[in-house]
């Protein structure tokens, strides 16, 4: 008989996982406490998958011989508790889809900002030099998916600290980490030290031919790794680092307006006036993308011509438009203080701010020698605004709160000057009053272009 597995979530990655499972003929079910979306429903019956939703029968589940969770659920919920309990094994889907991937190989990238814009650039990088890759993971199709309908030479992963968690014996051939800074601690019992080591774990199984690349200017990453014991195992890999303030002999580094990348036995140097990205965040994340695509052996000449014809990210610092000299930036991927800081840091005309949110126990005082420095009035998009009032209320001369994108749009180009920039950036959560941060950057988008 063949083993049952039970998927529980019926997001992108259960539905991806109950597909990769019934395609390896397994007996598979799926169980998600709420509603599933109409495409994963038709999906799952048109292949002849049994599910349940707005709630999980025991019987179906505890039979199991193992369970693939949804990154998106909690240990702590009480189904899982249960099948803990019941000494059910756990795995996530991207644990799961490691297993089929076949010979194609993984970078896997993560850390808490810069890791969409790195694995879509890298993508970039990889296609235009004719490689058969996609990039899957936390952001598109999930990786069980991508090993169902096309299954490629190379998956460029973007994995969440979420997914790292429940891996067993997920690899990556090359693992990138960005940066590491407060994020999620909700999940992480308010334990900063826990969320750096589930980070970590990108690296947990790499061995010595693997390559990690990581941002040597990071003091969260660089204290991690030197201090004996704080990870739990010893980094195997070869280390790649990348850095903006000295000089690296092995991994990226930028001096004097040029880049300085080295993978093997001499440097390439390239202008980062050559880089479709601006700003100092995204110089971290193209340098850890050239590196990634210097290990894959792609030729330096490949490398600077996808550079320059990479388009920046929907919702990540993406200009709408230019009315009446006010320059409109939608930035609805910050969803914590780091990531807006990096968007503040990168402006260099006054602004006006929207901000706010659904608030993660968010600590605004790391915005506000920046605020301090640029923000003219701060637009806040939110149910509750008491603490962005309370942070800034003795810095900014206006904060105005507001309940719609359309509103905050309206206020803030009432507010704005020729030559000023308004910039969503929320460093929250979207799901107070959107969907999600696509939703809420498209509503904004929307109310934009209706002025």
């Amino acid at each position: 008989m063949p083993e049952r597995i039970v998927i529980i979530g019926g997001g992108e990655s259960g539905t991806g996982a109950a597909l990769l499972a019934s395609q390896k003929g397994f007996e598979v079910f799926l169980s998600d406490a709420g509603s599933l979306k109409e495409e994963y429903r038709n999906e799952l019956s048109h292949h002849g998958i049994a599910f349940e939703e707005g709630g999980h029968s025991l019987d179906n589940i505890l039979n199991a011989d193992y369970v693939v969770k949804s990154p998106g659920i909690s240990d702590k919920t009480e189904i899982i508790k249960a099948i803990r309990e019941k000494g059910i094994r756990i795995i996530g889907e991207v644990e799961f889809a490691f297993h089929f991937k076949g010979k194609g190989r993984i970078v896997a990238i993560t850390g808490t900002n810069g890791k969409s814009t790195t694995t879509v650039l890298t993508y970039h990088l990889f296609r235009n030099a004719g490689l058969d890759c996609a990039a899957c993971g936390n952001i598109g199709y999930s990786f069980a998916r991508q090993v169902v309908f096309k299954p490629c030479d190379v998956y460029v992963l973007e994995i969440s600290s979420f997914q790292l968690d429940d891996i067993v014996d997920f690899r990556p051939e090359i693992a990138i980490l960005t940066n590491i800074t407060e994020d999620h601690l909700d999940r992480y019992d308010y334990q900063f030290e826990k969320y750096i080591r589930s980070k970590f774990r990108i690296v947990m199984n790499q061995k010595e031919n693997d390559a990690f690349i990581y941002n040597a200017d990071d003091e969260v990453i660089t204290k991690a790794m030197n201090q004996p014991g704080f990870i739990g195992y010893d980094i195997k890999s070869t280390l790649f680092p990348i850095s903006m303030k000295k000089e690296i002999p092995m991994g990226a580094f930028i001096k004097d307006g040029d880049m300085y990348l080295r993978t093997g036995n001499e440097f390439t140097r390239m202008s980062i006036f050559d880089f479709a990205l601006k700003g100092k965040h995204n110089y971290y994340n193209t340098m850890a993308a050239c590196v990634a695509s210097s290990l894959m052996e792609i030729r330096n000449e490949k490398i600077r011509e996808a550079l320059r014809s990479f388009e920046a990210l929907e919702h990540r610092m993406e200009p709408v438009a230019t009315i009446r000299g006010v320059e409109f930036i939608n930035d609805s991927k910050s969803t914590n203080v780091n990531s807006t800081w990096y968007a503040l840091e990168s402006m260099t005309k006054p602004v006006i701010l929207i901000l706010g949110g659904l608030d993660k126990g968010n600590d605004y005082s790391l915005l506000t020698d920046l605020v301090k420095e640029k923000v003219k009035a701060i637009v806040c998009l939110g149910k509750d605004n008491r603490r962005i009032h309370e942070a800034f209320q003795s810095i900014v001369p206006v904060i105005i709160d507001t309940d719609s994108a359309e509103k905050a749009v309206h206020a803030a180009y009432r507010l704005a000057e020729k030559g000023d920039v308004v910039l969503l950036s929320p460093a929250c959560a979207s799901f107070d009053l959107f969907k999600n941060y696509e939703d809420r950057g498209k509503q904004f988008k929307k109310a934009v272009k209706e002025l």
